[in-house]
């Protein structure tokens, strides 16, 4: 069988899940449970990438996550081996602890993001256990399941620090409290209806999303992917483009209205210089000194702490995040 395609990109969205070899437990106890999610939230801040829902099932467990970096693969590699260490070490066995690779599969955000996030927090209740349970138990299951963000993203007591809630909750009106409410009902709808699984769509080419946006990811990173063949696809590597830092200066001006010499003006010092900065080290195949070279011949520690105050900017202004974000996208789909 085929290994299934990494297609990985600055800004990507994926569902990710593992499962317990041959289908065994993962978490023996609570304090196991404490102790994946510790090491998920250490692997999240080393790699920067953002978890925006999860649910740990007996064996197995579903992610809602993008990568800022386009760095899936490391971060997956991160995480899976710092669990294991902990795991067997706790339990005095030794051996893999889950059955083969983790599934990915890339996401559309435009149209599918707040579906499958859904998705992910039905799990607990779309097990054949409960099948024939009425629906108003079903939702009192769920609303006690506590290895989940689902309570997160209803309560704002019982949020995760690692989560970030806001990018599912802006497609119902914002991180408020009607927000909050409109998607614990989105979520109860998936109980009533007979919703679609969002994953059916992307079984054969990983991707979830609507014909246009499959086309975009077929052009732009994978090359005559209709032509290659079952044996051939293993070898196919992580496919993350590089920019041209002069265009991709170019193009972020135009994006944002900057004035190209007046954003790599020697002593210059805004959010916007800090946001190329980033985008430069992110896009390019570029270190810190080559950054500062670019923009005014500074120094990369400047360069290296300018990077950190825009993160710790990101963190507090959701409007800065949201805008850094779309640029984030809006890089990821033009040609330069």
């Amino acid at each position: 069988m085929a290994r299934q395609l990494r297609v990985q990109y600055p800004g990507a969205y994926y569902h990710i899940t593992g499962r317990g070899n041959e289908r065994q437990d993962i978490y023996r106890d609570k304090d196991d449970y404490v102790m994946f999610l510790e090491k998920l939230s250490d692997s999240l801040e080393v790699y920067n990438v953002s978890l925006l829902g999860y649910v740990c099932m007996t064996n197995h467990y579903h992610f809602l996550v993008t990568t800022p970096e386009g760095n899936l693969s490391s971060f997956m590699r991160h995480f899976n081996i710092a669990y294991t260490l902990s795991f067997n070490r706790r339990h005095n066995r030794s051996g893999h602890l889950y059955q083969g690779r983790y599934k990915s599969y890339l996401i559309d955000a435009g149209g599918y993001l707040k579906e499958v996030s859904r998705y992910v927090h039905l799990n607990p209740v779309r097990i054949k256990k409960y099948a024939g349970v009425e629906t108003d138990q079903r939702i009192r299951i769920l609303n006690n399941f506590t290895h989940s963000s689902f309570a997160g993203y209803t309560n704002t007591k019982k949020r995760d620090d690692f989560v970030h809630y806001q990018t599912i909750l802006d497609y119902l009106g914002g991180d408020t409290k009607d927000g909050r409410a409109l998607y614990r009902q989105f979520v109860y709808r998936g109980l009533v209806k007979d919703n679609a699984n969002p994953l059916e769509i992307g079984k054969g080419n990983g991707i979830i999303g609507s014909d246009g946006f499959v086309s975009h990811i077929k052009e732009k990173y994978l090359t005559n992917i209709d032509q290659v063949s079952d044996r051939e696809l293993p070898h196919l590597k992580k496919i993350r483009s590089t920019y041209n830092p002069e265009k991709l200066i170019d193009v972020f001006c135009q994006l944002t209205g900057s004035d190209r010499n007046e954003i790599c003006r020697r002593g210059k010092n805004s959010t916007e210089r800090s946001m190329l900065m980033e985008l430069l080290y992110r896009f390019c195949d570029i270190k810190q000194p080559e950054i500062g070279r670019y923009l005014g011949n500074i120094d990369y520690s400047a360069v290296s702490v300018s990077r950190k105050r825009l993160r710790l900017k990101i963190e507090e202004d959701l409007s800065l995040k949201q805008k850094f974000d779309n640029l984030v996208s809006d890089l990821s789909r033009i040609k330069i």
